[in-house]
């Protein structure tokens, strides 16, 4: 019987099997290598070759995962970086929300108080100091915290499960995961936050205002209208929420890819995300403008006019022509850049900080 030739396996490529045959190891190690797993038959000890190509590609797969990508990112991280990064932005950007404000409610004036951007910047600073441009931040940035930690906590945790092993997220599941971010934000935070600002701005600038702070408007609000009455124009409001960060997480996604190409550890420079971040709100401006139109509308308070969204839209589109839908596009797109730009920047770079001090698998 020890004349008889022994079976032999073939194998594509270096493989651990053929190693250990070069390199002399006992007979027993070398049946443990060549185990059912490997498609071994137990009576002859061949080695399918089928099985033996997908184990070793199943090999450099994990590989891959373990070494390369883009480090997914934990929900809980993603919700303090974008908790962070909301405070941060709301602090730079409000004077610009201060500004279009103020100019907004003074179209209404007659005459006019400013006759410009920089003459109601000027009185304001002129009237109360540097410190008026910042009246009112508490409002937007008690609702700006917990707006952007839902947004990036949201998308985190629906991206997740869709990404490949190497991190990347592929473009059209990064627009149905901003769809679903977008549409969190807008019935858990935007549209209560924002319909309690324009009421508590229209009160403050009323010759008697009723409300004595934030917290006492809100109360005031809710226990006479009840907590319906935070969520006038939710429909608008999700429908532009939900399209915002669709189409923002969209191109933000779509550039990233495209940025690295095959080498998915290839490191943003904060410029670049910066650059990519203007493109994104650049392009949500574009895209939702008119829903911003009719959302502004339907919690304005004249929006006893209209029956519900689409009767607004229709009244806009028959007396001002589609026009109107995009009115305010130039001042709206140099503060959704700037904002878009800064709250991505503010929030890859705090998840890279957190990634340093709070292990996650």
């Amino acid at each position: 019987m020890s004349s008889l030739p022994k079976p032999f396996s073939v194998c594509e490529g270096p493989c651990e099997s053929c190693a250990a045959r070069r390199q002399g190891l006992s007979s027993a190690l070398h049946q443990r290598l060549q185990s059912p797993l490997l498609g071994a038959s137990a009576s002859t000890g061949l080695v399918s070759l089928r099985d033996h190509r997908r184990l070793c590609e199943g090999r450099r797969n994990l590989a891959a995962a373990a070494i390369g990508g883009r480090k997914i990112t934990h929900p809980g991280k993603a919700i303090l970086a974008g908790g962070i990064a909301g405070a941060i932005e709301i602090c730079i950007t409000f004077p610009t929300e201060y500004v279009k404000t103020q100019l907004q409610l003074d179209e209404r004036a007659n005459p006019p108080r400013y006759r410009g951007i920089g003459d109601c910047v000027r009185l304001t600073v002129q009237d109360h100091g540097l410190r008026g441009l910042y009246r009112g931040l508490s409002s937007l940035l008690y609702g700006s915290i917990p707006k952007s930690a839902v947004r990036f906590g949201t998308f985190e945790m629906l991206s997740n499960p869709m990404r490949d092993h190497t991190g990347r997220l592929d473009n059209k599941r990064s627009l149905l995961c901003g769809l679903g971010a977008g549409i969190a934000e807008a019935v858990l935070i935007v549209c209560p936050m924002e319909t309690l600002k324009v009421k508590l701005i229209h009160d403050q600038c009323s010759l008697r205002p009723r409300y004595r702070g934030f917290f006492h408007g809100v109360s005031e609000i809710i226990r006479e209208q009840g907590l319906r009455g935070t969520y006038q124009g939710l429909t608008p409001t999700v429908l532009k929420q939900g399209t915002n960060q669709a189409i923002r997480f969209y191109v933000m996604n779509a550039l990233r890819n495209w940025y690295k190409g095959d080498d998915p550890r290839r490191e943003m420079h904060p410029i670049v995300t910066a650059m990519f971040g203007a493109t994104a709100g650049a392009a949500s401006v574009f895209g939702n403008t008119p829903l911003d139109v009719v959302k502004t509308r339907m919690q304005g308070l004249e929006a006893y006019r209209y029956k519900n969204t689409l009767d607004c839209a229709f009244q806009i589109l028959k007396h001002e022509g589609p026009q109107a839908f995009y009115k305010g596009t130039v001042p709206r797109l140099g503060r959704v850049c700037l904002d878009v730009a800064i709250v991505f920047v503010i929030y890859e770079e705090v998840v890279k900080l957190l990634n340093d001090v709070w292990k996650t698998q």
